[in-house]
């Protein structure tokens, strides 16, 4: 490929394209809500190329972007080679603001339109992992037990970082076309819009990291922690956010110095608000909420003069039986339900009644919309109840388990509830219906009982890629006592034969020493909250012992 072929666009194309094309300047954008002040998108903002190029202000921008871009070794221009196709692209504007609903700058963005692109072509894998929120929350809990630093660090421009790996080419963008229109740009770097950027992206954060010396995790490969004598730091990623803790102030500066020159990273300093979580740190420890996006909820809903429920959900209800009225636009009952589901990363009193409103997506009907609307009326009453991370735990695991019995009224599968606490932190729960129905309710414990068992194995793993060992067998509860004398009693008959790999699996779990099973009066039950609606008095009395706080309460 000849020399002339690979140049980029030349300056003074850029310099032509901000100069000359100003047809008019149109007004600043309005000022924002104070409601949402970073993430507002003006109305002003431009819906197309063409509106961008009526203000001068834009045009910058996009001589901005593009300048970055090239900056950054994005793609070189070549001729598009015979059978290759080339994919469009298009400019997405938005307004950025200060906290203070102050305007920060005009941000233009050159978005791949990846929806053309053709599977084994354009791309093959698209796979990117997250943290999981459990990890997310035990992370936290390991990081208030030790009293260690939280920081937090926001990388710009995460998916243009990452080396494209396919022979991609992407049309030039609008506004910088040349003469010659069989000129193309080969991608060199992932882009916006493209379905593998994501992927593009963790790979080159992971060998970066690694090159530091950091381990990646096997239990969340999300999670990488680096450890070099006494000094031990564990890292935390979430697409282009990352939560930083450690146990020495130095290293962890030197750490982030380290990320910054290797890209161009943002520092956010100490961890206060993460993926729309709140974090609240005391003497107590970390206090994790969703405050702001529950009023929201509430306002979005039109139900912030109304009066609260005191549960989220009523006794003996029978939505799984609901014969009313299809709702006209189940699309607010979806958008409303898919909220609660993401609220419930912070409040384990929802579990069960977002797990029984998440059933009727597909048709729901009057009365799960009225459900829906007394959930929020429960949130109105609470709208900053959230969990705490105490300070002084002792970082071992604890697990609860329960289960009701042919629960759903029309596949009469029984319903499984969970949860594990690390010390007095609440860090796993979990509602879910199981996948074949149970004979008898001893089976249906034995289930739950094994579903926690898999977690618990797995958050033995995760807490030693964090450091934490637990040499000791984890405490079990179960409120079932022929369920204890299955697991613990190698007998086989007519009632377990067909549950003998579940059989197999907890009592090897406690051969092993990694559970320890015990009794528990249903009364006490803490996981009986994520298997059936409660009534107030109970509700309450259990809601006091699952580690939710509510700050904003009155005394």
């Amino acid at each position: 490929m000849g020399k002339g072929m690979r140049d980029k666009f030349p300056s003074v194309l850029l310099r032509d394209f901000v100069t000359h094309t100003v047809v008019a300047e149109s007004p600043s954008p309005a000022t924002p809500s104070p409601q949402h002040p970073s993430v507002i998108i003006s109305s002003n903002d431009p819906k197309s190329f063409k509106e961008a190029m009526k203000d001068v202000s834009w045009q910058k921008s996009m001589h901005e972007e593009i300048r970055a871009l090239e900056e950054n070794g994005t793609w070189t221009l070549e001729p598009l080679p015979k059978r290759k196709h080339a994919l469009g692209s298009q400019w997405v504007y938005r307004t950025k603001y200060f906290s203070n609903g102050d305007i920060e700058r005009l941000k233009s963005r050159l978005v791949v339109l990846g929806n053309h692109q053709e599977a084994g072509i354009d791309y093959h894998e698209t796979f990117s992992p997250v943290a999981k929120m459990t990890t997310v929350r035990a992370f936290l809990a390991i990081a208030a037990s030790k009293n260690w630093e939280l920081h937090q660090m926001d990388v710009h421009n995460a998916f243009l970082h990452g080396d494209l790996e396919e022979e991609v080419y992407m049309k030039l963008p609008p506004g910088f076309e040349r003469s010659d229109p069989n000129f193309v740009c080969r991608l060199r770097k992932s882009l916006y819009g493209l379905k593998q950027a994501s992927r593009c992206w963790f790979a080159k954060l992971v060998t970066t990291l690694k090159g530091y010396g950091v381990l990646q995790s096997y239990s969340d490969y999300s999670l990488f922690t680096y450890t070099k004598g006494n000094v031990q730091i564990n890292v935390l990623v979430y697409v282009d956010d990352l939560i930083i803790s450690g146990n020495d102030s130095a290293a962890l500066k030197t750490f982030k110095a380290y990320l910054s020159d290797c890209f161009k990273m943002k520092d956010l300093s100490v961890l206060k608000y993460f993926l729309g979580i709140e974090v609240a740190r005391s003497s107590a420890g970390l206090f994790l909420c969703q405050r702001k996006y529950t009023l929201d909820i509430v306002s979005e809903a039109g139900l912030l003069g109304a009066k609260p429920c005191g549960f989220p959900i009523e006794q003996n209800h029978r939505l799984g039986l609901a014969n009313g009225e299809l709702l006209s636009n189940p699309e607010s009952y979806r958008r409303l339900v898919g909220r609660l589901i993401y609220l419930a990363v912070t409040r384990p009193d929802l579990a069960y009644s977002v797990h029984i409103l998440s059933q009727f997506m597909q048709e729901p009907r009057i009365e799960h919309w009225e459900a829906a609307l007394r959930v929020v009326r429960y949130l109105k009453g609470t709208p900053g109840q959230g969990i705490l991370l105490c300070a002084d735990s002792d970082l071992s695991l604890q697990g609860w388990c329960d289960s009701d019995w042919a629960a759903c009224p029309v596949t009469r599968r029984s319903l499984s509830g969970w949860l594990v606490f690390l010390g007095q932190s609440p860090i796993s729960w979990k509602t879910k219906k199981q996948h074949t129905v149970s004979r008898s309710s001893a089976e249906a414990e034995y289930r739950a009982m094994t579903a926690v068992t898999c977690e618990l194995k797995w958050l033995k793993g995760l807490l030693l890629s964090l450091g934490v060992h637990h040499p000791k067998a984890i405490k079990l509860f179960c409120d079932s006592q022929s369920t204890l004398h299955m697991a613990k009693n190698p007998v086989f008959h007519e009632r377990t034969k067909h549950i003998e790999v579940d059989c197999h699996f907890v009592r090897d779990a406690i051969t092993d020493g990694l559970i320890a099973p015990s009794y528990v009066p249903t009364v006490t039950q803490l996981a009986d909250i994520f298997t059936k609606a409660l009534g107030k008095k109970q509700f309450d009395y259990l809601l006091a012992k699952l580690g939710i706080f509510e700050p904003h309460a009155p005394t």
